[in-house]
């Protein structure tokens, strides 16, 4: 659907005379894509259980949804009303229309992705299954994927544009006739970058580089299935430990050089005296397989308690080595944006009484068996995140996430970020979740496993640590500023 969706968008947007029209349309066309596929958010309800009404909670789960698809409309609003006010200056530029297109959009997401939100860009369309055109992220990165679909909408959009028909009767087009050849030319340059960016994407797919058994490395994972409601009474802890002890001893017995447990596997604050705590360490002192442990650690704070969500190594002589903790914070869910203001507005939705800080940006997550990659929660939405711990060494990606109480649809776009991020760092990835889905994919995107959702389960998983670097690891998301560099340099030649 991605390779025709925005045809439409296109159609109306350069039919358009007006920006503020063609800005509305823009803002339309995301409420019903950021709409459909953000809809997840609206099962935070219910949360009667952390002491909120009824309605509060309604309130609550329906404000998030609607701030966050706006969030994304928005900018699908300035991509509409700037490509209207392009076209009316360059009226016969088709090719440099689609050009300005492709590269707003593509600076509009990566934007995007600086900020505190973030989810379904264009590119998550194309995963998990789409391999070949998956691996153009391996060139630049998920804009490189964006691109090649803006670009193929807008060429078609303008190869088989109708006559603008608007409510009433239409103003005068201001764009001259298109001519056939034009339309011809059009639409064999789409049929060609089609074929072109899946060629690309199937030679990348081909080629892979051998690793020494040497390289391999076993892991085991626990998907502990406590949702959080439960998780976070003492009945939960208990039957949180009783789950991720019971786990680790059995996947110890198959023989696994480390187990991984999910985010806030045990929901306390991360104190080796605590008696579930000190539980855990013995048996990882005795039992001699580090433990790599979902929790709350804290960190040196300014005149109050300051944590981070880590994910935390035990090794077997008891201490903490490998630590990595969460950047990209949820608003509301684990910090207070402009807490100044809304602070006194709102009630935090964290089950902790202290407030949660991000960790560093350029973090190394250095365990007794290798540099690993790793992404918490909804931070497989950041491909940066991921880039900057490949180019520092890393050798496999983990992802710890909760996932709860989310619907199964949630999870499998969830699985598609990671498939997303194993392919355009050439790595593979193990997802471990709360609730699911939990899997395993190789470094070319391919699903080898993936755990039944809200199931309590254990998996023992075989992966290559692998050490080469692609052209979007190395140079990072060149393409993008090309792309807008070009169009400034061709219109302003124009102009001139």
């Amino acid at each position: 659907m991605a390779w025709v969706g925005l045809v439409p968008l296109w159609w109306v947007v350069l039919a358009t005379p007006s920006m503020e029209l063609a800005a509305t349309y823009g803002l339309l066309w995301g409420l019903v894509y950021y709409g459909i596929s953000l809809a997840w958010i609206t099962h935070l309800h219910p949360l009667m259980w952390m002491g909120v009404p009824w309605g509060s909670s309604v309130a609550i789960a329906l404000s998030s949804w609607l701030f966050i698809v706006l969030w994304g409309s928005v900018c699908i609003a300035v991509w509409g009303g700037t490509i209207a006010w392009a076209s009316h200056r360059w009226p016969k530029r088709s090719f440099w229309l689609v050009l300005t297109g492709t590269a707003l959009w593509c600076f509009l997401e990566a934007l995007r992705n600086h900020s505190p939100l973030d989810w379904s860009p264009l590119s998550l369309t194309q995963s998990p299954n789409n391999l070949w055109i998956l691996h153009l992220a391996r060139v630049s990165g998920p804009g490189a994927i964006t691109a090649i679909l803006v670009a193929t909408n807008g060429l078609l959009a303008l190869a088989f544009s109708p006559v603008p028909k608007l409510l009433g009767s239409p103003p005068p087009s201001p764009h001259p006739p298109i001519h056939s050849s034009t339309r011809r030319s059009l639409t064999l340059t789409a049929i060609a970058l089609v074929l072109l960016g899946h060629t690309l994407g199937a030679i990348l797919y081909a080629r892979t580089e051998t690793v020494p058994a040497s390289q391999s490395l076993t892991l085991g994972l626990i998907q502990g299935n406590v949702p959080t409601r439960e998780k976070l009474t003492p009945q939960g802890v208990n039957q949180a430990l009783e789950g991720y002890t019971s786990g680790y001893r059995s996947l110890v017995a198959q023989g696994v050089d480390a187990v991984v447990t999910p985010e806030g596997a045990m929901p306390q604050l991360w104190n080796p005296n605590a008696p579930q705590i000190a539980a855990i360490i013995r048996m990882v002192e005795q039992a001699g397989v580090p433990l790599w442990l979902g929790t709350f650690a804290p960190v040196l704070g300014e005149g109050r308690s300051q944590y981070t969500q880590s994910l935390l190594e035990i090794r077997p002589n008891g201490q903490t080595y490998g630590r990595y903790d969460k950047v990209q914070l949820v608003p509301l869910g684990e910090y207070v944006p402009f807490e100044a203001v809304l602070g006194r507005l709102i009630s935090r939705l964290s089950p902790l009484d202290s407030y949660l800080v991000p960790g560093a940006a350029d973090q190394r997550f250095v365990t007794s068996v290798g540099q690993g990659i790793v992404g918490v929660c909804y931070e497989s939405a950041y491909s940066r995140l991921f880039r900057q711990q490949v180019k520092s060494g890393g050798e496999f990606i983990v992802t710890a996430s909760n996932n709860d109480p989310y619907p199964v649809w949630m999870m499998r776009q969830h699985h598609g970020f990671d498939v997303l991020r194993a392919v355009e760092s050439d790595r593979w990835a193990l997802r471990v979740t709360n609730t699911g889905l939990s899997g395993l994919v190789d470094h070319h995107g391919r699903t080898l496993w993936l755990g039944e959702p809200h199931t309590y389960l254990t998996h023992r998983a075989e992966l290559d640590r692998r050490q080469s670097l692609t052209p979007y690891i190395r140079w990072g998301d060149w393409l993008t500023p090309l792309l807008v560099g070009a169009t400034l340099v061709l219109g302003w030649g124009d102009r001139r």
